[in-house]
C-alpha cells in the first residue's frame, strides 16, 4: 500500500492528491487602532488562527511601537493635567514648571512599565505580552471576566496559561523606579499601593476595550 507524500516546494502535487492547505497565521503585530486613535497593537483578534510566538526582537519592537505612539504623549499630557488640577500625586506643586515635571513623570511611568512588561520580563520569562481576544462566539459575561483576568493570567510563548508574572512584575518594577523621580512627599507605602491599584485597573480596562471594540465597530459603524 503506497502513501502519498507532500511534494517539495516548487514540485507539482500528484494527480488526485488532496492539496495541503497551510493554516492561516495571525500577524505578530498589527497597526489596528480603536476609534482610529487608541493603539491596539497588542491584540490577537483571531486566536483560532495559528499564532506564532513573538521573538525577543518583536517584543522589543512592540515596546518601542507603543511607547513612541502619539497617543502615549497625549495620555501623558492628560494625566498631567488631571494631576495638576487637584495637585494630586506626584505633588510637584502648581505652575508651568510643575506641569512639565508631571508630564515627564507620566510619560516615564508609561515607558518604564511598557519596557519591563513587554520587552524585558516577557523575553526573560518566555511569556507573550499580547492580548488574545475571545470574540462573539462566547457570552458577554464570560468575555468580560476573561478580559479582566488576563491582568493576572498570562500565556507562555508555547501557549500555556500561567501567572502573568511579566505583567505584574513589570508593573511593580516600573512603580518602584518611579520613586526615583517622584517628589519625596509622594513616595510612601500608601501612595505606592494606590499607584499599583490604579495600574491594575488601567490594565483591566485596556483588555476590555479591545475585546469588545470589534463588536461595537460592526454594530455602530457597520464595519468588520
Amino acid at each position: 500500500m503506497s502513501h502519498a507524500q507532500t511534494p517539495a516546494p516548487g514540485e507539482p502535487a500528484e494527480p488526485g492528491a488532496t492539496p495541503t492547505v497551510a493554516p492561516a497565521e495571525a500577524p505578530p503585530l498589527t497597526n489596528d487602532r480603536i476609534l482610529g486613535v487608541i493603539p491596539n497593537f497588542q491584540t490577537v483578534q483571531d486566536p483560532s488562527k495559528m499564532v506564532v510566538p513573538l521573538t525577543v526582537k518583536e517584543k522589543f519592537e512592540l515596546f518601542f511601537k507603543e511607547t513612541v505612539d502619539p497617543f502615549t504623549v497625549l495620555s501623558g499630557a492628560a494625566g498631567a493635567a488631571l494631576s495638576q488640577s487637584d495637585n494630586d500625586d506626584p505633588k510637584y506643586g502648581q505652575g508651568s514648571g510643575p506641569f512639565a515635571q508631571r508630564f515627564g513623570a507620566a510619560v516615564a511611568d508609561i515607558t518604564t512599565q511598557n519596557f519591563f512588561q513587554d520587552a524585558v520580563l516577557s523575553s526573560l520569562l518566555h511569556q507573550d505580552p499580547r492580548y488574545f481576544r475571545r470574540g462573539p462566539e462566547f457570552r458577554f459575561w464570560y468575555r468580560l471576566g476573561y478580559s479582566m483576568s488576563r491582568v493576572v493570567v498570562g500565556r507562555t510563548d508555547s501557549g500555556k496559561q500561567v501567572f502573568n508574572s511579566a505583567n505584574i512584575g513589570g508593573m511593580a518594577m516600573g512603580i518602584a523606579l518611579s520613586n526615583a523621580y517622584y517628589p519625596d512627599r509622594s513616595v510612601n507605602g500608601m501612595e505606592v499601593a494606590t499607584r499599583f491599584g490604579t495600574s491594575l485597573v488601567a490594565a483591566a480596562l485596556s483588555n476590555i476595550l479591545p475585546e469588545f471594540w470589534p463588536d461595537i465597530r460592526q454594530k455602530v459603524f457597520h464595519r468588520k
